[in-house]
Formats: structure tokens, C-alpha cells, sequence
């Protein structure tokens, strides 16, 4: 196993780019994670992040003519690799993404139909993680699942609309608190533009008030020696 970072991020980058996802591919990105300085490790995340959610839309592109199963396998590594990284937008985008995939295709592959008690822990774990917009649509395929197999479980589907009800809540309240931050950052705007345009008038001010009073003056002392040159032609 290579000693630093850098080898092992490369050596985990050939592992991609020679589409090899499986179980060793993931115990090398383990051991680039395996790190004490906090910073550092930080930085080897986003790198990884970067390449695995640039790499996984190539490798979807790719497999357009394979099968349900190979898509899913691969699919499902990369949900494990985010995993590690730390990514869990990413982990959980490409989950439901799978789950979708499978609820699709269980029309022609029975087996592959995602069941509600699946749908239902995932959104849970969308919910817990701060992913509210999943979460709903999680609940709304577990409520699908529910009817669409006569399921009579009059407590979860109770369960499920109440986790829906929740999720849906924190969505407006974020948009509310959007809404405020907004209006609060347009307001402060406007009240810079007006302490510049008062500042700038006030600047203005002085400054004319400046010049006429040193006009003034000076007509002053004009005045003042015109009238000892004409006291001094009458002497």
C-alpha cells in the first residue's frame, strides 16, 4: 500500500478510471482517510468528493446499455464511497436515486419493488441529516407502496404522513427564514445607499458653505481696502 496521501488518492483514481468498484477500491479510499491532522483531511474530502461526483456521471453515461443489476452495483459503491467521504448529500441523492431506479424497473422485475418500510428509512435518515425535500418525496413513495399493496396498517400510514407533515414544515420554515434574511440583507442595502447619499450630501453642504464663507471673507477685505486706499486719497 502506498505511504502518502497523494499515492493514495491517485492509486484510488486508477481504481475509478479502470472501473473497479468493488470492495478493495473502498479499503483504499479508507486508508486515504485515515489522517490526524483535521486539516488536511479536510482538504483529501473535497478533493475525493470532487472526483467521485464528476466520475459517477461519467460512469452513469457509460452505462447505458447494461444491465438493471450492474447499474445498481455500481450505484451502490459510490453510495458507500460518499458514505465514507463524508458527503452525505451526495450519498443520499445517489440512494434515492437507486430506489427510484428499482421502483421502475419492478414492473417487469418483481423483486427488485422497494418496500415502504425501505422508503420510510430513508426518508428518516433524509429528515435526520437536514434533506427535508427528499425526505418528502420518500414518504410519498412509502404511502404509494402502502396502497399500492393493500397494505391495511392504519399506524403506519399515520406514521408516514406525520414524518411528511414534519419534513414539509421545516421546508417553509427555511423559506421563511430565506425570506427574512433576504428582505433583512435588501434592507441594510438601502440603508447604506441612504447614509451614503446623506453622507455625500452633507459633504456637499460643507463644503459650499466652505466657499461662500471664505467669498465672504474675502469680498471683506476687499472692501476693507478699498476703503483705506480712498480715507488715504482724501488725507
Amino acid at each position: 500500500m502506498p505511504d502518502s496521501v497523494a499515492e493514495r488518492i491517485s492509486l484510488f483514481r486508477s481504481q475509478l478510471e479502470k472501473r473497479r468498484f468493488d470492495d478493495e477500491s473502498l479499503r483504499i479510499l479508507e486508508m486515504v482517510l485515515v489522517s490526524k491532522d483535521v486539516k488536511s483531511l479536510l482538504s483529501v474530502r473535497w478533493s475525493l468528493r470532487e472526483l467521485m461526483r464528476s466520475e459517477i456521471l461519467h460512469v452513469i453515461k457509460e452505462m447505458s446499455d447494461k444491465t438493471i443489476e450492474q447499474k445498481l452495483s455500481v450505484i451502490d459503491f459510490f453510495v458507500r464511497a460518499f458514505a465514507l467521504a463524508g458527503d452525505i448529500k451526495s450519498c443520499l441523492t445517489w440512494r434515492y436515486e437507486a430506489l427510484v431506479l428499482r421502483e421502475h424497473k419492478s414492473t417487469n422485475h418483481p423483486w427488485l419493488q422497494v418496500s415502504y418500510e425501505e422508503w420510510l428509512n430513508f426518508a428518516e435518515i433524509s429528515l435526520d441529516n437536514g434533506f427535508y425535500s427528499i425526505a418528502v418525496k420518500g414518504c410519498e413513495y412509502a404511502l404509494l407502496s402502502v396502497q399500492s399493496n393493500d397494505i391495511e396498517d392504519t399506524q403506519m400510514v399515520l406514521k408516514i404522513k406525520k414524518l411528511k407533515n414534519v419534513a414539509m414544515s421545516l421546508i417553509a420554515s427555511q423559506s421563511v427564514r430565506a425570506q427574512t434574511a433576504e428582505y433583512l440583507q435588501k434592507k441594510r442595502t438601502q440603508q447604506d445607499k441612504s447614509y451614503s447619499l446623506q453622507s455625500t450630501n452633507t459633504q456637499c453642504l460643507a463644503s459650499f458653505l466652505f466657499r461662500n464663507g471664505i467669498k465672504k471673507r474675502n469680498m471683506r477685505k476687499l472692501h476693507e481696502f478699498q476703503n483705506m486706499q480712498q480715507r488715504a486719497s482724501e488725507s
